[in-house]
């Protein structure tokens, strides 16, 4: 029995989300009906998080323990061959027999995109949050500066969360601005040493309402340290939400 190391990509807009739920179509009951139907027999396939329904990924880690007589990059491709094609493991190789997709973790990469403005990109509407009006990025990277480090992320925690504790170290909260045929867009990157439930949509909804004027920069400061949910923004869609990369020690 050997223990495989895979990252698959996804367009999450028509799963339930990366969990197996019954009668519901998952990222990880597509993977692991694919593995059934090639090697006959395998674990469970763990995931380095669960994504939300609709959220999306670039570098999903995940693992899984199975016997094969294929090398893994031909089992790579049996694999993709089973899944549709809004589904894409990206490589897949043989790993220690310990590896834990999300207890090895060191860091995750969260980006959210943001279309703002009345010009809508017709190309990428599962991809992004819409809002119809200009928002100021200078005020919001203002903001995002306030939540990097090591704080208690309380206040952008969705409820019902089962965790030790809610502190939690933002390295990097980086908005980008770019424009290309009148539609303007903002791209929020995020890694951190962990994500809280729907932490990274509650900073985004957080900024937003900086971004439209309805709060100043410093008012996240007090969302923080108040660590109650009911005291920050709204919680941003799952669309413009995507999972870039999970990073281990090497």
């Amino acid at each position: 029995m050997a223990r495989f190391r895979g990252t698959v990509s996804y367009n999450g807009t028509p799963f339930a989300g990366w969990q197996v739920q019954p009668g519901q179509l998952t990222i990880q009951g597509l993977l692991e009906s694919a593995l059934n139907t090639i090697l006959g027999d395998c674990s469970r396939v763990t995931g380095s998080g669960r994504t939300d329904a609709g959220v999306h990924a670039v570098g999903q880690v995940f693992a899984f323990d199975g016997e094969s007589r294929l090398a893994a990059a031909d089992l790579q491709r049996a694999i993709n061959a089973n899944t549709p094609n809004e589904v894409f493991v990206r490589d897949l190789h043989e790993t220690h027999a310990d590896f834990h997709p999300i207890r090895d973790a060191i860091s995750k990469q969260y980006r959210y995109v943001i279309n703002h403005g009345s010009a809508i990109d017709v190309f990428s509407q599962d991809l992004c949050w819409h809002i119809y009006q200009p928002l100021n990025l200078s005020a919001m990277q203002q903001a995002a500066e306030f939540l990097k480090g090591t704080h208690d992320f309380a206040s952008f925690e969705a409820a019902g969360s089962d965790r030790k504790t809610s502190i939690r170290s933002i390295s990097q909260l980086e908005l980008i601005e770019s424009c290309e045929n009148d539609v303007n867009m903002i791209s929020i990157y995020v890694r951190a040493d962990g994500f809280l439930y729907n932490m990274v949509r509650n900073i985004v909804g957080t900024l937003v309402e900086v971004g439209k004027g309805k709060r100043e920069p410093s008012w996240v400061v007090d969302v923080q340290k108040k660590c109650d949910r009911q005291c920050a923004g709204p919680t941003a869609p799952p669309v413009g939400l995507c999972l870039m990369d999970v990073q281990y020690e090497s």
